[in-house]
């Protein structure tokens, strides 16, 4: 009686190896990503910046941020604004650079309603270019 043993079929793949090669990518990829950094937003214009834009240029659009409080009110550079009051300024804002951007950032205990009546405003007043950021939790 002779034995013999069977060769396998294909060559063995050892995960060792694509484990690394996943952990190296993972490293590379959150290294050149880029992460929103809110003390880049321009919260007033320069001094010597002209007064308008041009309005196919991205790169000299200015942008507008609005905050929103717990109770509902939004807050233009620290100071309360109304809503007919922001209404105005985002007409005249839009008008002299119609690349306006506006950044809405609500507090995490504002009711969902005064943020929809927030986007109302804005989006009526025809700011094209919209964002809402949400800040985390310190910890």
């Amino acid at each position: 009686m002779k034995l013999t043993r069977t060769r396998q079929a294909g060559a063995v793949i050892r995960l060792v190896p694509m484990i690394d090669v996943l952990m190296i990518l993972l490293v590379f990829f959150m290294v050149t990503s880029t992460w929103l950094n809110l003390r880049m937003i321009p919260l007033a214009a320069p001094a010597n910046a002209p007064a308008a834009a041009s309005a196919g240029s991205a790169a000299n659009a200015s942008t507008l941020l609005i905050r929103l409080d717990p109770s509902g009110q939004a807050l233009l550079r620290g100071q309360p604004i109304g809503p007919a009051a922001l209404a105005e300024l985002l007409l005249s804002r839009r008008d002299a650079d119609p690349a306006l951007s506006v950044v809405l950032l609500p507090s995490g205990e504002a009711s969902n309603q005064d943020l929809v009546s927030l986007l109302e405003i804005t989006t009526q007043a025809g700011i094209e270019r919209l964002r809402i950021v949400r800040m985390g939790e310190a910890p």
